[in-house]
């Protein structure tokens, strides 16, 4: 191979090994850069709450080493304290009072349960079962006064001389059924006085077995009602404790304002925008300073007469380099040596 060709070839390696070296020097920089970029970035956009008072209480944030926010707290104002612990107090004496609520209302679980019972007596029986109860009832209680007018009512047809007197009687019926029999007069208008009482009878005791049913229904009813007034005030006897927790609630809420308004305006201290606004510029300057410190002047040059003709042909004759010679070790001559060899 002509020694031209070869020179050529070694400067051409060289300018490459040399522009290798600037772009990897010049990657290392632009991480740093950027690195940077995003810790700065980083830092605008953390959380810096703040430490409020007000009339109610302050609060107080605990930062680390490393600028994070590690505790915050709030302490209420010594009047907030004062009023809390009189409410604790009432609260005390409020839940005791829920407390026998308990025992005070345990009579309406065996009442209730007495009504139940009762009201199962009543609902043993069905309406039509209580209305034939009713109207035999009824006919026991009018049996004696009815025998009575029965035997006046003979008497005075024999003081009259008419006690055989018998008139009114009808044939069978068409369904076969027998008719009327005869009677006296004075005999037949008894006989319907005691059927128009017996049908009154007969209605009142519907009406009474209907009754009968509705009672015990409600008998039941009344019994649920006194279990549920007992429920209700075993819950309503908790009013009073809850209606003082809920003012003690409130009291801390109010002591905690301080803590929520330092939240909100470290929130609003956050800059996100800038935070995104220093990592891009950040970024676009290790760029554009990547490009600087990649290019090398020297190795472009040696590219360049590399590849030059008049550069190539001036070696028109064979040329050895000293063996003895020594160049330090990883720079471009020993490379450069070294290929030649």
């Amino acid at each position: 191979m002509p020694i031209g060709a070869i020179i050529s070839a070694g400067t051409s390696y060289l300018a490459g090994e040399m522009a290798g070296d600037s772009a990897e020097e010049a990657a290392r920089t632009q991480s740093r850069s950027v690195r940077k970029a995003a810790e700065l970035a980083a830092q605008e956009a953390r959380f810096r709450p703040v430490g409020v008072t007000t009339r109610f209480g302050q609060s107080a944030f605990q930062t680390g080493p490393d600028g994070r926010v590690s505790g915050a707290s709030y302490t209420l104002s010594p009047e907030l304290v004062a009023l809390q612990d009189r409410f604790m107090r009432l609260a005390g004496s409020g839940l005791s009072q829920a407390e026998m609520a308990q025992q005070q209302y345990a009579p309406l679980a065996p009442a209730a349960q007495g009504l139940f019972n009762l009201g199962q007596g009543y609902l043993a029986e069905t309406p039509q079962e209580a209305a034939q109860r009713f109207m035999a009832q009824q006919q026991e209680l009018l049996a004696p006064s009815r025998e009575r007018q029965m035997a006046q009512l003979q008497q005075g047809l024999f003081n009259t001389g008419r006690g055989g007197l018998a008139v009114g009687a009808t044939g069978a019926r068409p369904s076969g059924a027998a008719g009327l029999g005869a009677a006296s007069p004075e005999v037949e208008a008894y006989y319907n006085a005691l059927a128009q009482q017996d049908a009154a009878l007969a209605a009142q005791a519907t009406q009474g077995g209907m009754e009968q049913a509705r009672f015990g229904a409600g008998l039941f009813a009344t019994g649920g009602n006194l279990l549920t007034q007992g429920y209700k005030g075993q819950t309503t006897a908790l009013g009073p404790y809850e209606a003082y927790l809920k003012q003690m609630r409130e009291l801390e809420a109010l002591g905690q304002q301080p803590l929520d308004i330092g939240i909100n305006i470290g929130s609003k201290g956050q800059s996100a925008a800038g935070a995104q606004a220093l990592l891009q510029g950040g970024t676009s300057a290790a760029q554009s300073q990547f490009a600087a410190d990649a290019y090398n002047p020297f190795a472009e040059f040696l590219f360049g007469a590399s590849q030059n003709p008049v550069f190539r042909d001036s070696f028109g004759r064979p040329t050895y380099s000293d063996p003895n010679q020594s160049f330090a070790p990883g720079s471009a001559s020993a490379r450069f040596a070294e290929f030649s060899r």
